[in-house]
């Protein structure tokens, strides 16, 4: 399951605030995340140029990290709750509007502190009022009309739906909202797009045989639509679907890659 990272990438460091180039229209914080940054560090790059190139001033604050989302998908709600109080702490003392997920597990973890810490009397206002504020990154992208340019990319393009994304959070239409503001892009659905890729978290690692039988229903819906290009909005899935497509042929992106090359107009 492991991507190919060099060293140098895996502790690659963000900046901490990313101003815009024209007028602020919003001030976010961006959660970096434990597995997102280390391997797939080139989407938390990309989502701050996209979100300033939108118009938003971007705060990456240095001292966080897991916001428990592995541990309350595998049932270890100690460990869950214990990142779920750093995570709080750091990120409630940010002025800004919202608080932007570019993973879809990350993201519908964050939502739920407030039912987490629901018992807690000292930290149930605080988890309730940060999970208020978390918003996966094409919410925020759908609400803001573009202002950045776009360059035409010819291509077609398959949207994997991550169930973290789809069922917990509910978001489905924003992630195709905003692809669908690049020129030449040709969005297409995958048949039997509500169902699991078979990474759910560690579901991949706790029940592999079953997890490979997702991956490959997955993989032979991806083909059948012939797409140049796979996106999805959660690491687990990209490395989920990666194991069972060659990719030599067929890249997998974060949708926000994609806006961000747009926009770059990089090829």
């Amino acid at each position: 399951l492991l991507p190919p990272v060099r060293l140098r990438e895996a502790f690659a460091g963000l900046p901490r605030r990313v101003r815009p180039s024209g007028p602020t229209r919003r001030r976010v914080a961006l959660l970096s995340g434990c597995v997102q940054d280390v391997f797939f560090h080139e989407v938390n790059a990309a989502t701050q140029r996209v979100l300033a190139a939108e118009g938003c001033e971007v705060l990456t604050p240095r001292d966080q990290g897991c916001c428990g989302a592995l541990g309350l998908h595998a049932g270890r709600e100690e460990h869950a709750v214990a990142r779920a109080r750093r995570t709080i702490e750091t990120f409630e003392r940010l002025p800004v509007d919202d608080i932007v997920v570019n993973v879809a597990g990350c993201g519908s973890s964050m939502k739920e502190y407030g039912t987490l810490l629901a018992d807690d009397p000292e930290w149930a206002e605080r988890a309730r009022a940060l999970s208020a504020k978390v918003r996966d990154v094409s919410e925020v992208l759908a609400e803001l009309e573009p202002r950045a340019p776009r360059h035409p990319v010819e291509a077609r393009v398959a949207y994997h739906d991550a169930c973290h994304l789809r069922h917990a959070q509910g978001v489905w239409s924003q992630p195709r909202q905003v692809l669908r503001t690049i020129p030449g892009v040709e969005l297409v659905d995958l048949p039997d797009a509500e169902l699991c890729c078979g990474s759910a978290g560690v579901y991949n690692l706790l029940q592999p045989e079953a997890a490979a039988d997702l991956g490959r229903r997955k993989a032979d819906n991806v083909r059948s639509v012939h797409p140049d290009l796979l996106v999805t909005a959660n690491p687990g899935c990209l490395l989920q679907i990666a194991r069972y497509l060659d990719t030599d042929d067929l890249p997998l992106q974060h949708p926000v890659q994609l806006l961000d090359r747009s926009i770059r107009g990089v090829p």
